[in-house]
């Protein structure tokens, strides 16, 4: 079940997933975690959260109209390759068309690119770094 929910939700696994469990949870929120219009989802397997992501008002340079930029999406361990991410990620396409948003972007991590091709985005950036985490591409999906 995909539920909205708050930034505080998504800080464990957040942590867990992207950074290792090598941070404190405050150290794992993002600038705009509470932005005005910003949001979180989470998929729940029975009780258990097992993915999430977060979503906030961020045009991308270059690219007009309205737009969200999807970050700190994780999924734990013993639930990937299920499916359960494509199904998120699909979920907040339908409400941000809803929401009359133009299109959602993100900076995927090299690992995670076939994942997004996946569910409709595509490569627009060369491949820029992320101190400490990695090799990255800005992605694009257009919503409508």
């Amino acid at each position: 079940m995909i539920k909205f929910i708050t930034a505080d939700d998504v800080l464990p696994l957040r942590n867990e997933v992207l950074r290792e469990g090598k941070l404190t949870l405050d150290e794992c929120r993002f600038p705009n975690d509470d932005s005005e219009g910003a949001f979180h989802l989470g998929y729940y397997v029975e009780e258990e959260l097992a993915c999430i992501a977060s979503f906030h008002h961020q045009n991308y340079e270059g690219y007009p109209g309205k737009a969200y930029q999807l970050r700190g999406m994780a999924t734990a361990p013993a639930h990937r390759g299920k499916g359960i991410g494509n199904r998120l990620v699909n979920f907040a396409i339908t409400y941000l068309r809803g929401q009359k948003v133009n299109y959602m972007w993100c900076n995927a991590r090299k690992v995670a690119v076939a994942f997004y091709m996946g569910t409709g985005f595509e490569v627009i950036s060369p491949v820029f770094d992320v101190p400490g985490i990695g090799p990255h591409y800005v992605m694009y999906v257009k919503i409508q």
